[in-house]
């Protein structure tokens, strides 16, 4: 099968031929329709994580996946060759990842059914960023009427949360370069989001529109110390980037580190909300396999929402 795959670390990765990987028991084979690219495959290829995980090479690199079950180990229960599903490959190593024609996930952790009315490419892009970005605004739970920045608006995470944020009706102030990048988060969160240039003075336009400070923060991008300067005394914020209760110590801010939990119910709510049209999967651009190097390039240089991958 193909996959792009990286032999060491760090490497730009490419597309190679490598055995179909064999579903263990408690696993399914899924053949891979739809994959995306996030900051973990990213940070994988970068070398960011040697000494996190075990890494196991020739290391096929993804996470978020959707496509139709091929076949299924033993001990597996309540799925069946044929069925349509999605989810973010979940395993303690790296190397048997989404960005290929193949992939073998656990059966029981990860993985979701695609519910009518999601095509399968919103599915490929929805798992690792929707749940980050739910897992991030329950984080800091922000209230009807309160304010909440989200720095990093613009990425796969942010531009989840800003949609959420807004539907539960919080004020919203979003980090987005002038122009397009304004324009892209105001078409998922409405003219009533606030977009800030974070090129820019972002505390004097954040203090601008809210002089005593956000009430919540979701630290997606950036400089987290930064941002929680921006957070009012008694404030929340979420950092996806390893800003924990340590860097606020002293301080009258509830500070929680966040890692995503793909599990099966949050990946069904994700698809719901899809599917009901609450939710829309902010797919900017779509590539091949073959042309998957150039979306790992186009993510480094910093591309809008999702971007996604066709496998199939």
């Amino acid at each position: 099968m193909r996959a792009l795959i990286v032999h060491s670390v760090p490497t730009a990765p490419t597309v190679a031929e490598t055995p179909v990987p064999r579903p263990e028991a408690g696993e399914l084979l899924v053949k891979v329709e739809a994959s995306s690219v996030n900051g973990f495959d990213a940070a994988t290829a970068a070398g960011y994580l040697q000494g996190m995980m075990e890494h196991r090479f020739p290391l096929v690199l993804g996470k978020d996946f959707a496509g139709t079950v091929e076949a299924v180990g033993e001990d597996v229960t309540g799925f069946a060759a044929g069925d349509a599903v999605f989810g973010v490959v979940a395993k303690p190593f790296l190397g048997t990842g989404s960005l290929a024609e193949y992939v073998t996930v656990p059966a029981g952790y990860g993985v979701a059914r695609i519910p009518a009315g999601v095509s399968v490419s919103d599915a490929g892009a929805l798992g690792l960023a929707g749940a980050a970005a739910v897992d991030s605004l329950d984080a800091v739970d922000p209230k009807a009427g309160e304010t909440v920045l989200i720095a990093g608006a613009t990425g796969g995470v942010g531009a989840i949360a800003v949609q959420y944020a807004a539907a539960r009706g919080a004020r919203v102030i979003a980090t987005a370069r002038q122009g397009g990048h304004a324009d892209f988060i105001r078409s998922l969160g409405g003219e009533d989001v606030h977009v800030v240039d974070y090129t820019a003075d972002l505390s004097a336009q954040v203090r601008a529109i809210t002089p005593g400070g956000v009430d919540a923060a979701l630290h997606l991008a950036g400089d987290g110390g930064s941002l929680a300067d921006l957070v009012a005394a008694g404030g929340r914020i979420a950092s996806t980037l390893g800003f924990g209760p340590e860097a606020v110590e002293g301080r009258e801010l509830t500070a929680v580190s966040v890692m995503a939990d793909a599990n099966t119910a949050t990946l069904e709510r994700l698809a719901a909300d899809v599917a009901a049209g609450r939710l829309r999967v902010p797919v900017t651009a779509t590539y091949t396999l073959d042309d998957a190097p150039q979306a790992f390039a186009d993510f480094g240089a910093g591309a809008l929402g999702k971007l996604a991958v066709t496998c199939g």
